[in-house]
């Protein structure tokens, strides 16, 4: 008996070895793979670097070879060694929010030299002013409706008041002005 369970324990303690020597050799495999990839195509970024794409490339993750336009406006705004240490200063998790931000910034940038992206912050409060004031209106017109039109003034001013409300602008007054045509740049941008 104890001849039989000494050889059940030695073929459990292969089957284990194999397991092991397997996922080591699928590991390799995958890492062999990723290496070849990375050799063979490059991406976007070592491809208009022309340079050698490593494994350990920090743009690899983040730039596909099949958008090299994404990296090409990065790096004609902020230049490829920029980019990479403003990458590796963000934590690893949010590396790809931070590149798809930079990439959205150059985009603007190259659109609107002069704004870039606060000409659609910009474009965006007004906006959001116009939105506003619309809200404002058809909150009084709602009022006027559900009082009639002779009982506004006899209104609680609680109520009357709250459709006066005077809202501070969002802009500075210079941004205010209609000379500003940022509202086409947005929408050719979308």
């Amino acid at each position: 008996m104890s001849h039989s369970r000494k050889k059940i324990e030695d073929k459990g303690k292969k089957i284990t070895e194999e397991t092991d020597a397997e996922t080591v050799s699928i590991a390799t495999i995958a890492n062999t793979k990723q290496q070849a990839l990375n050799t063979s195509t490059p991406c976007a970024a070592c491809k208009l670097l022309r340079r050698r794409c490593v494994l350990e490339c920090p743009f690899f993750p983040y730039f596909s070879p099949n958008e090299p336009q994404k990296f090409a406006a990065i790096h004609k705004v902020f230049g490829a060694s920029n980019v990479s240490k403003m990458l590796m200063e963000v934590p690893e998790a949010l590396r790809a929010d931070a590149a798809n931000s930079l990439v959205y910034e150059a985009n603007l940038r190259l659109q609107d030299p002069v704004y870039g992206c606060m000409g659609a912050i910009i474009v965006l409060q007004k906006q959001v002013q116009e939105l506003e004031t619309q809200l404002r209106t058809m909150k009084e017109e709602l009022l006027k409706h559900s009082y009639g039109q002779s009982t506004v003034s006899s209104m609680p001013s609680s109520v009357a008041g709250a459709s006066a409300v005077q809202w501070p602008p969002l802009l500075p007054e210079f941004l205010s002005s209609s000379s500003i045509s940022m509202n086409s740049q947005w929408q050719n941008h979308n």
